[in-house]
């Protein structure tokens, strides 16, 4: 393994990026922000590490525990005590990987392999306070198998998540289809129609992305063009999904293909009065006992290769195996596959498989007394991802066993009725709604025995979805669902839905009224009006799964829109002059003064007031949307500076009590206090909020 002359300057400076940008992370995704929401001291919470043993420690020894993975990052990024560092950073944060399963993904992942590889490397040796403290190491060469093992790592990243895109869902685009409707497409919808911007530019553009860009950053003569567009694929990213530092770590990376060199020749170009707060750019550099020099070199150098180069060589060989091994290796670990393979997070199947839960059932049955009761779905816990992995669901079973007896419900039995979609499939159960989970058999190394099939054998109606919705008008909604012989669905219609019916498309269905104690059969091409207010159950009865569809009006929404329209078309014509009738009492905060909130607050008919507060609301999200670069700089900066502000307060008060012991609790709750104190009140999240503003009833 020969050393690469000025190796040093590209890898360090390049790791440095990295930990960096990881270590901000700390503050945002790892949870140091919120880490007293997260584990909930002393409450009775249910969590999901992967090891059951493995539990968080008390509160103000866990900000101890993110304080060392700070520094540890830190240190990394200052090759300061470096190895020191590293072992700082990857045992923790690798301890708070393993507590939260809920939490994985692929760049988790990726940043706890990044920390352990800068470990066995020599990423200490050009601009680090080790180099000041040893001189020894400062500007030596570093073994080209640092370079291998990081270069490799990155294009895996890329080349897999490409292999795994080659999904069918992906390449007929079905995957991401709803991200077509983002304004970061609208450039691209000029020229295409929205279906077409889904299937060539997002699921056939990120296919070929993915599948090229190591090949692209690896050579010189195309190395330029695969910066251009993996900075504007990752900048996109940063818009389109909350992945924290993600794309800008994997901006950073894309320096590693540069030549070893490039830091140096880079800063060169800077004034020479600058150069003494710089890097160095001599071109001097020295040999390190970590390298293998060729004959010549080894002669004048006095170096010879040793037992570590060897294995140097073969840890680089072994991990880059495992590596291209892991994301399919589902395999072996059968009791984390699902309705799609493996625990999300080591796979690279980035944004392969899109879900939306329609119903979720929690029902519970005292082991004594047989009185049957219902759970509040996610209670007793702050995550939603159990409901798409069995290894969860067991824990969480589990736990809620542990947890009911303390509400008077002895030896508890759990049943759990997910419904979920993937990829704009029919909504069908996730795990036999029948089985105890408390009492289910689950292993790490054997399939699931109570996980249902994945309905592949009616994707092809997707398109059939796709007709059936193009012919409804904007008020009408419906739901696709499929199910397995000899289950039912129970469902409750509210009463703002009004107009339900349900249609079959495929077996036989029986359709009970429980009000009415009725029971109606249905084959398919049939269909059936159930009542709003009341409970009906589903039952498939054909020897196949059956399919249909529920057909349904939101009323409430529906004359609360038209109301809208009336009330807004009755605001233009008292501002253009059209309207020669005076309004009524109740009808005048409509010609208050523009973004007047006290008009609401005056307006004493609730449709008035909800329709002026909505107008305030689209006029705030309107400037959000128009606000020049700068505004919007200021505004993250803002948010960004109160969220890592609360991180590092709530970490000092917890330190000092780990140091002196608790304060009086009037002390305490001022510190809290002034630790949340948040940004002055801005229209933050006005979209969500406006979205969320009228709701659609879940059937």
């Amino acid at each position: 393994m020969e050393a690469r002359d000025a190796a040093a300057a590209g890898e360090v400076v390049s790791s440095d990026s990295q930990c960096l940008l990881m270590a901000i992370d700390i503050t945002q995704e790892r949870g140091l922000t919120h880490l007293d929401y997260k584990y909930l001291d002393g409450a009775p919470v249910c969590r999901f590490p992967l090891f059951n043993f493995l539990q968080p420690l008390p509160m103000d020894w866990m900000y101890l525990v993110y304080v060392v993975m700070f520094l540890g990052a830190f240190g990394i990024m200052l090759g300061c005590f470096y190895r020191l560092s590293c072992l700082m950073f990857i045992s923790t944060y690798w301890y708070i990987f393993f507590l939260d399963k809920t939490t994985w993904n692929n760049h988790s992942y990726l940043y706890g392999l990044i920390g352990f590889q800068l470990t066995l490397m020599d990423g200490n040796r050009y601009w680090s306070v080790d180099g000041l403290r040893r001189p020894s190491i400062r500007n030596a060469h570093v073994p080209l198998w640092n370079y291998t093992v990081l270069r490799a790592q990155i294009f895996i990243v890329y080349f897999i998540a490409g292999i795994k895109k080659l999904d069918a869902d992906w390449v007929e685009g079905y995957s991401m289809s709803y991200l077509a409707h983002h304004w970061l497409f609208d450039p691209f919808k000029l020229i295409f129609p929205v279906e077409l911007v889904s299937l060539l530019v997002i699921h056939g553009g990120g296919l070929v992305l993915d599948l090229t860009a190591g090949y692209l950053l690896f050579f010189d003569a195309t190395r330029p063009y695969a910066f251009l567009f993996v900075t504007y694929f990752h900048c996109m990213n940063s818009q389109l999904f909350s992945i924290g530092m993600f794309p800008y770590t994997m901006l950073a990376t894309s320096a590693l293909f540069c030549y070893p060199d490039w830091p140096r020749r880079f800063f060169a170009r800077f004034p020479a009065f600058l150069r003494v707060v710089l890097p160095s750019t001599s071109p001097t550099t020295q040999p390190s006992t970590s390298c293998v020099y060729s004959e010549t070199q080894a002669t004048s150098t006095g170096r010879q290769e040793t037992p570590s180069h060897k294995l140097g060589a073969i840890f680089t060989i072994l991990y880059l195996i495992e590596q291209f091994f892991m994301p399919y290796s589902h395999f072996v670990t059968q009791g984390y596959n699902n309705l799609t393979n493996g625990l999300y997070g080591y796979s690279w199947d980035m944004m392969v498989h899109s879900r939306s839960h329609q119903h979720v059932k929690i029902t519970y049955k005292d082991g004594k007394t047989g009185e049957i009761g219902y759970l509040n779905p996610g209670v007793f816990t702050q995550s939603r991802r159990w409901k798409d992995h069995g290894d969860m669901l067991k824990q969480y079973a589990t736990c809620l066993s542990q947890l009911l007896p303390r509400y008077n419900i002895s030896d508890p039995e759990i049943y759990f009725d997910i419904w979920v979609s993937i990829n704009e499939r029919f909504q069908q159960r996730i795990f036999d709604p029948r089985v105890d989970i408390v009492k289910a058999d689950w292993s790490p190394f054997r399939p699931i025995t109570w996980l249902m099939p994945l309905l592949v054998d009616l994707s092809p109606w997707r398109t059939k979805f796709q007709e059936i919705e193009g012919s409804l008008d904007n008020q009408t909604e419906i739901v696709f669902i499929a199910d397995f012989p000899g289950l039912h669905l129970e469902n409750f219609v509210s009463e703002d839905l009004g107009n339900t019916s349900i249609h079959l498309l495929q077996g036989k269905v029986n359709v009970e009224i429980v009000d009415q104690n009725k029971n109606y059969t249905l084959q398919a091409g049939e269909q059936i009006k159930v009542p709003a207010g009341a409970y009906h159950k589903v039952f498939t009865v054909s020897e196949e799964p059956s399919c249909y569809m529920y057909i349904y009006v939101n009323t409430t929404e529906a004359a609360l829109q038209e109301n809208f329209t009336k009330l807004f078309e009755l605001q233009e014509r008292v501002r253009n002059g059209t309207e020669t009738e005076p309004l009524p009492p109740e009808l005048q905060p409509l010609i208050a003064v523009d973004d007047d909130e006290g008009s609401e607050v005056n307006a004493t008919d609730p449709i008035v007031r909800l329709f002026l507060k909505r107008q305030r609301r689209m006029k705030e999200v309107k400037k959000r949307r128009e606000a020049g670069v700068l505004e919007r700089l200021e505004r993250f900066a803002v948010k960004k500076y109160y969220s890592i502000r609360r991180g590092f307060l709530m970490t000092a008060i917890a330190l000092r009590n780990l140091a002196v012991g608790l304060p009086p609790l009037e002390q305490l709750t001022r510190e809290v206090a002034f630790a949340n104190m948040k940004e002055p009140p801005a229209e933050a999240n006005q979209d969500e909020r406006l979205k969320d503003e009228v709701g659609h009833g879940e059937l």
